[in-house]
């Protein structure tokens, strides 16, 4: 009896079922997606001034001035080649708990939607950075023709005795035009879209950049989350962005009407408007000097190794050279301390750093000023 007690006793009991469905992590919030993006982004651009000091040190200051763009484009595919692309994760991914997934198989992503997206976010944004230039100027020269050519009909029309013209539709081939000239850079920029991508992340919490939204790459916490914890988002800031930018748009619809308004009342003030819109251009321009592009320093209008009278009452010798790249000046600009380097070296530099490289006074870029003979 016994023994028929201690066999029952010891029976195995029947093991209990499991789900075909297993654990799945939650998907991570804003506020995290954007703590691994600084992280991520710190990493970078400490590597990036170390590349470009090595840079320096072997190829001289000059070199890394004009490359810094390349060099930290090249910097940060590497540090993603590192990481993303061999399938691990970045150390902003890591530090924040952060997994990627593919959001339609929620499986980790495959070498071609990597490979698709560090192409997305760092050599596309870079490539379009050098070609967006040379087509906004074509672009640009088309429509400057093609505006002349029109007007120089209505002049001729006017002219030939034949009266005014009646009243052209409100949105004509011509003013189409005016508008996309006066709005070119604004139009072929991708500042919009990267706004509504970013008002869209505030809400949903996913594709915090572009490429991510176009691979259908998500993030997933590597940790598991109680159901009594809580993950906020950034909904306010998604709100605000909407609100901002619908008060842009309203503001900028109202002032293209009005002033289309007023060339229908009065054509003739038509020059008078266009001669007053450029005086406001300037001095919109020299209070919020735009951002200067990289142009590269084989673009000197003033070079001393090409000229030597390049800038005649400048003395000879080493008062010449730039203490920054140590060669003769190319396009020479003094700062407001009176110190004069290379418009590019010390253009770069007050990037870095808003002060003098010699006497270390601050220095702001829309007062360095060139010279000229």
């Amino acid at each position: 009896m016994a023994d028929e007690d201690l066999s029952i006793t010891t029976a195995p009991a029947p093991a209990p079922s499991i789900p075909r469905s297993g654990h799945f992590y939650p998907f991570a919030t804003s506020p995290d997606i954007i703590r691994s993006h600084e992280k991520d982004v710190f990493l970078t651009t400490s590597l990036t001034n170390q590349a470009q000091s090595i840079a320096r040190s072997l190829r001289g200051a000059r070199f890394a001035h004009t490359h810094s763009d390349a060099i930290k484009r090249l910097t940060e595919t590497l540090y993603f080649s590192l990481t993303t692309l061999i399938g691990n994760r970045t150390l902003g991914e890591e530090y924040c708990d952060l997994m990627q997934l593919e959001d339609d198989t929620l499986q980790l992503p495959s070498l071609f939607r990597r490979v698709g997206y560090i192409l997305g976010s760092i050599l596309l944004p870079w490539g379009l950075q050098r070609i967006l230039p040379a087509f906004r100027q074509r672009l640009r020269a088309k429509l400057e023709r093609s505006i002349a050519r029109q007007q120089f009909k209505n002049a001729q029309t006017k002219g030939a005795g034949e009266g005014p013209r009646p009243t052209s539709s409100f949105l004509s081939r011509l003013r189409i035009q005016q508008y996309i000239l006066e709005h070119l850079d604004s139009i072929t920029s991708l500042s919009p879209i990267h706004a509504v991508s970013i008002a869209t992340f505030y809400f949903t919490g996913a594709y915090y950049h572009l490429s991510k939204r176009f691979w259908g790459l998500r993030y997933i916490f590597t940790k598991k989350i109680s159901e009594n914890e809580q993950r906020v988002g950034y909904e306010v800031l998604g709100v605000l962005l909407v609100l901002q930018m619908a008060v842009q748009g309203i503001l900028h619809t109202k002032k293209v009407v009005s002033g289309l308004q007023q060339e229908d009342q009065d054509p003739q003030s038509e020059g008078v408007g266009t001669a007053g819109g450029q005086s406001d251009a300037a001095i919109t321009s020299i209070e919020n000097p735009p951002s200067l592009p990289l142009l590269p320093a084989s673009h000197a209008r003033y070079d001393f190794a090409k000229d030597s009278n390049a800038v005649p009452w400048m003395p000879t010798g080493q008062q010449r050279k730039c203490t920054l790249c140590l060669e003769l000046f190319r396009d020479p600009s003094v700062t407001t301390c009176g110190h004069v380097f290379c418009w590019t070296c010390v253009r770069d530099w007050v990037r870095e750093k808003p002060e003098c490289p010699l006497c270390r006074q601050e220095v702001l870029l829309s007062k360095v000023l060139p010279l000229r003979g």
